[in-house]
């Protein structure tokens, strides 16, 4: 059932910009807005006191042995089954790497795959994600990404927010990401990398959108991404960390962390499901630096209907 949540401050969807961004002639770097975790950690909770500090400090947690071994083998499985018949897969919800029809992406993840909706309401993800917005919650957007062995390509360095901001309308940041692992991902087949404490400055990024901007940036993104000056001031301040483990590890991060991952040239192969989460009170207006939204695989824009949050084992 969906959960209830006493407002915790008024940050309604209007079209008021606060957080500009693609400037024709400029970049510039803006003090974050928005609380990183809106509740006030008093329990109950389901998260300790410290991973909620830890959280808010970073801008990402990594959690491990929330789901049993019966779990993850059966999602491992199903993720195999869904990438083999990705090319099957109608309309634009698959996307593969940028010289090959090998899958890279499956969207619209939940619709495709009832273990895989499933897991997308498992209160063990959302209903971690909303405790830590205060709110109900909605899904955004949620995919299976693949990254092949030996040619799985870079993701490049952004902040998600930047472009849902941009060009889906996300009006303030008040999302996050769940990533769970499904193959073993280590720094050497092209882990996650994230910039600890980098969700506190929104990088507003120079250069305007193009039209239908997401028909290329989705297999290699370059507007809407921090300038090299700008990434390596953040790396200085803020180090990078590789966020590895084993198949059945759960990485949280804000919507603003910069984040990206490196190509990967090893036999093993990388793969996750990754489900978006945004607060239903932080509904999509229109675009603030796009002049049209993006297609709804990529951003939900109905209007939201709270996740049913369910417990118990998947399998």
């Amino acid at each position: 059932m969906p959960l209830e949540f006493a407002p915790q401050r008024d940050v309604s969807a209007t079209q008021e910009d606060a957080y500009p961004t693609r400037h024709p002639d400029r970049e510039t770097w803006l003090e974050r807005k928005d609380p990183v975790v809106w509740t006030d950690k008093m329990p109950p909770a389901p998260l300790t006191r410290g991973d909620m500090d830890s959280f808010e400090r970073d801008g990402f947690l990594v959690m491990r042995d929330l789901f049993s071994p019966a779990e993850v083998a059966a999602l491992v499985d199903r993720s195999r089954e869904l990438r083999e018949g990705g090319r099957a897969v109608a309309g634009d919800d698959v996307v593969t790497e940028p010289d090959s029809d090998a899958v890279r992406t499956i969207f619209r993840l939940d619709e495709h795959d009832g273990l895989m909706n499933a897991l997308s309401r498992d209160a063990r993800i959302a209903g971690i994600v909303s405790h830590l917005l205060a709110d109900d919650v909605y899904l955004h957007q949620s995919r299976l990404n693949y990254k092949p062995g030996f040619t799985g390509k870079e993701f490049y360095w952004h902040s998600d927010f930047e472009t849902w901001h941009a060009e889906d309308g996300m009006p303030r940041m008040r999302a996050i990401s769940a990533s769970l692992l499904l193959t073993d991902n280590r720094a050497q087949n092209g882990a996650l990398m994230l910039m600890p404490g980098s969700q506190n400055v929104f990088v507003s990024c120079q250069g305007e959108t193009p039209d239908a901007n997401h028909e290329s940036s989705l297999k290699r993104q370059e507007v809407g991404t921090p300038s090299q000056a700008s990434l390596a001031d953040l790396a200085a301040q803020h180090g990078i960390t590789d966020a590895e483990g084993p198949a059945g590890t759960l990485i949280l991060f804000d919507c603003n962390t910069i984040h990206g991952s490196n190509g990967n040239i090893t036999p093993a192969p990388r793969s996750n499901a990754f489900f978006v989460y945004n607060a239903v009170s932080n509904a999509l207006t229109e675009p603030f630096a796009a002049s049209g939204a993006r297609p709804d695989f990529l951003a939900t824009r109905n209007a939201p209907e709270p996740i049913d949050i369910r417990g118990g084992a998947l399998v």
